[in-house]
């Protein structure tokens, strides 16, 4: 008997999301210490040395979270490593703007690919260790600073009282 390998995913209940996983269901002992560091330019370092291999970078930080202890850390069903950030593990690399005034929506590209609506779930804020640049909240604790180009596009979008607008949210970046 042969297989359609076409149509066998379709016969395959409930997918697996690999964009989004659910990590806020898996809940692993920590493993360890793994020598990872994520540098404030969202570089991604191996044991001295930068992961040059963007799928690797992407995968990465679709398992990325930060616990309340603060710290970050790669998670699978059965793992948990601890990685060092030094400042913001993702970066925004570009911001659309769709809509105008008060009724637009600001969408943000992170330097992993996935894109995201600014608004009440992923609001912005600022960050005072590199001189107040735009900073977005997202899932599993994390967040992502604007790269020098997205900021200085994403400046470009405050209105004449000062103030940026997204989702129905107003931000006021000064």
């Amino acid at each position: 008997m042969e297989i359609e390998l076409d149509h066998l995913e379709e016969q395959i209940p409930g997918k697996r999301n690999l964009d989004s996983p659910p990590l806020h269901l898996w809940d692993p002992e920590l493993s360890g210490d793994i020598d990872i560091v994520i540098n404030a330019d969202g570089e991604w370092i191996h044991q001295g040395g930068k992961i040059e291999r963007t799928s690797i970078v992407t995968l990465f930080s679709k398992i990325l979270r930060r616990e309340s202890d603060g710290d970050y850390y790669l998670v699978t069903p059965g793992e948990k490593w601890r990685v060092q950030v030094e400042l913001h593990p993702l970066i925004v690399v570009d911001i659309d703007r769709h809509g105008t005034g008060k009724l637009q929506t600001l969408e943000a590209t992170l330097n992993n690919g996935k894109r995201l609506e600014i608004d009440a779930a992923h609001p912005l804020s600022q960050e005072p260790r590199r001189d107040m640049v735009a900073v977005v909240t997202l899932e599993h604790g994390l967040s992502a600073l604007f790269s020098r180009a997205a900021w200085y596009r994403l400046v470009e979008m405050i209105d004449d009282q000062g103030n940026l607008w997204s989702a129905g949210e107003c931000y006021s970046l000064k």
